[in-house]
């Protein structure tokens, strides 16, 4: 190459160079900084950043952030994300943002924290979107009729006090008394329909929540569900955000116009993580050391549970808080909120976890007040009385205890809450259809277990409906479908479940 063409070559990156200086904006940078005025137990108190907001991203630097929860005049409440190791008088940097999370199908199958990292060792998660934790709750006008039924697996929770999508049950009960199975049991019973389940655990037991894995991995489908694990380790403001970031996920795919369950497990100790962050940053205690606003915390999480309208795209989120009382106080502070927030509880009750009835459900204090507007037409044709003739069971029990010998009338009320109580009964992790619930409502509803032991019943719980999925395809179809049936169609299913059980008896009876 020669001279000259050496020096054309120069001129033209000269020029190249020059170009794009003269686009570049040449203007004063502003950077808002802040002081770390004294930092313990996940909480940093910050002075600076006048302008700060509540829930503003505040960086501490190296990939280490914290969330401004309180603002006060001169000093700011941070709460960490991260266990770092931070010092007072280290410099802290304004965002200008809020914290948010990746969100996507790319979550589907995988176990992340609140902020979306993977926990499963299954590789880095990529996401094209991310959502802030904080959202607003759709507006009323947004929001559609609660009419679709979400089928729990659980029968005395379908037949007596059934659940909506776009609903928010709470179940709440004392320690070990099958909340969560009742909220597993739930997931494990979306397998096969078209709802996407997230599972958040807020400072729960890592033996606890890897038994919720297994089950989902081993009974469920895991390919449809997110699980969001707080462990208790980890920092109080990913314990606090768990359930947020959980929602925010559930919510990208209602806003896509499909339907989403978020567990939350349990909301009890997401107040308890509040309340020591509340006093950490000096807010004043109310009733029972918990800050004023625990109760607008969990109501604006809640509201954002909702059945979207058609011209929103018809989609439904639907929350499954679980709260643990002491003694079965339902009174306490957060029970009582949690009550007043959500369109019912399920309330499961220790005598009866005691006395082998589970799940522990009390009828006589749960109660969904959405109702039977959500229920499968063939479980609410069949279910009928089924809630009154058990009430009344339950009380005549009580004071046939005393002795004497009732009436013939008395006693058949007695043999048949029996037989009510057997079929309400059901095993962990076995989720029932819709096919099978109302096989077995029916059949204890029309007197078809008066006669036979109750022993029995257990044996051809599953079977039940199998057979009749056979003997009548198309009736069954019909029941999964959502479809009522007439009276012909109801008087050949009886027939059909009739003639099963005394064959099934039968069969079953030694000589």
């Amino acid at each position: 190459m020669s001279e000259s063409e050496t020096q054309d070559d120069d001129k033209a990156w000269l020029v190249r160079v020059r170009s794009k200086l003269s686009n570049i904006a040449i203007a004063p940078q502003t950077e808002r900084t802040g002081r770390v005025e004294e930092i313990g137990d996940g909480v940093a108190l910050i002075s600076g950043l006048p302008d700060a907001r509540l829930d503003e991203l505040l960086c501490f630097g190296e990939d280490c952030y914290g969330f401004a929860h309180s603002l006060e005049e001169g000093r700011i409440g941070c709460v960490l994300l991260d266990d770092a190791k931070i010092e007072a008088g280290a410099p802290v940097y304004g965002t200008s943002e809020v914290v948010s999370v990746p969100v996507g199908p790319t979550l589907l199958g995988r176990v992340v924290d609140p902020l979306g990292r993977p926990l499963d060792g299954k590789g880095e998660i990529l996401s094209e979107e991310r959502l802030p934790v904080e959202r607003p709750a759709p507006e009323i006008i947004d929001r559609d009729l609660v009419v679709q039924p979400v089928q729990t697996g659980t029968l005395v929770i379908d037949a007596l006090f059934p659940i909506g999508r776009g609903q928010r049950e709470l179940i709440v009960g004392d320690r070990a008394t099958g909340k969560t199975t009742v909220a597993t049991d739930t997931i494990l019973a979306q397998k096969d329909n078209d709802i996407i389940c997230v599972y958040v655990a807020i400072d729960q037991k890592t033996s606890s929540v890897q038994r919720v894995i297994d089950a989902i991995r081993k009974r469920g489908n895991p390919d449809r569900c997110i699980i969001v694990v707080a462990r208790p380790s980890q920092s109080p403001g990913l314990r606090w955000i768990a359930p947020f970031a959980a929602f925010s996920m559930a919510e990208y795919f209602r806003d896509k116009g499909q339907h989403a369950i978020v567990v939350m497990d349990d909301l009890s100790k997401h107040a308890d993580t509040h309340r020591e962050i509340s006093l950490l940053t000096g807010r004043a205690p109310g009733r029972e050391a918990y800050p004023g606003d625990i109760f607008y915390v969990h109501a604006r999480l809640l509201e954002r549970a909702a059945k979207l309208s058609p011209e929103k795209g018809g989609g439904s989120l639907t929350a499954l808080p679980v709260a643990e009382t002491e003694a079965g106080n339902l009174s306490a502070y957060i029970p009582t909120n949690l009550i007043s927030i959500t369109d019912g509880q399920i309330v499961l009750d220790r005598k009866l976890f005691d006395q082998g009835q589970k799940p522990a459900v009390d009828v006589g204090v749960s109660v969904s007040r959405v109702g039977g507007a959500t229920q499968a037409p063939a479980l609410r044709d069949v279910v009928s009385s089924l809630r009154l003739d058990y009430a009344q069971y339950t009380e005549l029990e009580t004071f046939t205890r005393f002795g004497g010998l009732p009436d013939a009338h008395v006693r058949q009320q007695l043999l048949r809450g029996i037989r009510i109580r057997s079929v309400l009964r059901q095993g962990p992790q076995a989720p029932l259809n819709l096919v099978q619930e109302v096989a077995l409502v029916a059949a204890a509803q029309n007197g078809l277990f008066d006669a036979y032991p109750v022993c029995l019943i257990n044996t051809m719980r599953e079977s039940l409906g199998t057979h009749l999925c056979e003997a009548l395809p198309d009736l069954a179809k019909a029941i999964a479908d959502g479809q009522s049936l007439s009276t012909a169609e109801k008087t050949k299913f009886l027939a059909v479940l009739k003639n099963y059980i005394v064959n099934h008896v039968a069969a079953h009876t030694p000589a």
